[in-house]
């Protein structure tokens, strides 16, 4: 069988999970495959073998984990780019040992995918029947005492996203057409991501909101924070889609992560120079996502360094997303800072000829 091009958390990390959960001592919530200490070792590192899932303040970590330890739900909020996905998947693959139960939220996300669904044509056949029920992850999640995750709730359709209400409230699942409900086992709960700065959201009803505790989730703190974690990123993508070795490029990634910062700010890190910003939001995993094409540019078409002029046309792509006022916002910063910082000449007439 051939190998999965992305792993999900408990496979990629099985043997840390295992390692984790063979010393784990401490109460485990009933449900748990490991303890709410041992949670938050999994995602933050024990500076030893178990590598950090996250990179940032031990606190929301612990505040987000003990939520999950109560009959609360978890709103996980931030900004593009913030790691929602990546900690909501890591969490689930830590407490339940299944990060697969999930529903991704578009604006045509039905409401199917959080209730159940119908096999029609066992349906018709037979009538309604417990057998005839097509699960939703939800329900699934309900049934094995598991964390099922809800992706991009914002973007549902309101009525879509009020059909949580009852489950996270009364922790059952009507089933009129059979008379019965489901009932959630111990062990379940709901992790949801949502951002309010993309285009299509849809607000929380005030019932629903109150249903979650929520946790948000900023964009690092730091310059080096920021480094270490896109870095940490290209590092772990590049394995898993097998690109051939580079040599490390520090500079390039710092050179990336200092643009995206700069422009995210509105200011020069110097604090000397205000700038405009583009309409994106020049998230760090857009910076990841660059440093990753920089990274396949130079092993197959460069000579094997990552260079400026490999991530210099990611970078434009990933700030120029409106050709009028995005382009003006570009131009700008390339001739009143790149043009005159030193050792940032190639990268200067890379972006300019990208």
């Amino acid at each position: 069988m051939s190998e999965a091009i992305r792993p999900h958390a408990e496979q990629q990390f099985a043997g840390e999970l295992a390692e984790l959960a063979a010393v784990d001592d401490r109460p485990r919530p009933p449900g748990w495959r490991l303890s709410p200490q041992a949670v938050v070792t999994y995602l933050l590192g024990d500076g030893g073998k178990i590598t950090p899932k996250y990179v940032g303040p031990r606190r929301l970590m612990e505040v987000a984990v003990a939520t999950l330890a109560t009959d609360r739900a978890l709103l996980l909020l931030g900004v593009p780019g913030t790691a929602k996905t990546w900690v909501s998947e890591h969490l689930a693959a830590a407490i339940s040992g299944d990060s697969t139960l999930l529903v991704q939220g578009t604006a045509g996300t039905a409401e199917e995918a959080v209730r159940y669904g119908w096999n029609y044509a066992r349906l018709l056949a037979e009538g309604p029947s417990s057998k005839a029920i097509v699960a939703s992850p939800v329900m699934r999640a309900m049934e094995t005492g598991a964390i099922a995750r809800v992706e991009e709730l914002t973007r549902m359709p309101s009525d879509v996203q009020d059909t949580l209400i009852t489950i996270l409230s009364e922790k059952t699942l009507p089933v009129p057409e059979l008379g019965g409900e489901v009932q959630a086992v111990k062990g379940f709960n709901v992790i949801a991501t949502a951002n309010d700065r993309d285009r299509g959201v849809n607000e929380l009803s005030s019932a629903l909101r109150r249903r979650f505790n929520t946790v948000v989730l900023p964009v690092p703190a730091t310059a080096e924070e920021e480094v270490d974690i896109v870095a940490r990123r290209v590092a772990q993508l590049g394995r898993s889609l097998e690109l051939p070795d580079v040599p490390p490029a520090l500079d390039e990634i710092r050179r990336v992560v200092t643009v995206f910062r700069e422009l995210r700010n509105g200011l020069t890190e110097d604090g000397r120079t205000k700038l405009k910003s583009p309409t994106g939001t020049l998230s760090t995993a857009e910076a990841i996502s660059v440093v990753t094409n920089g990274w396949a540019l130079a092993a197959h078409f460069g000579d094997g360094t990552l260079r400026p002029r490999d991530v210099a046309g990611g970078i434009v792509g990933a700030v120029v997303k409106d050709p009028t006022t995005d382009a003006v916002v570009w131009r700008e910063y390339l001739e009143t800072v790149v043009r005159e910082r030193d050792g940032w000449t190639a990268f200067y007439r890379a972006a300019r000829d990208a």
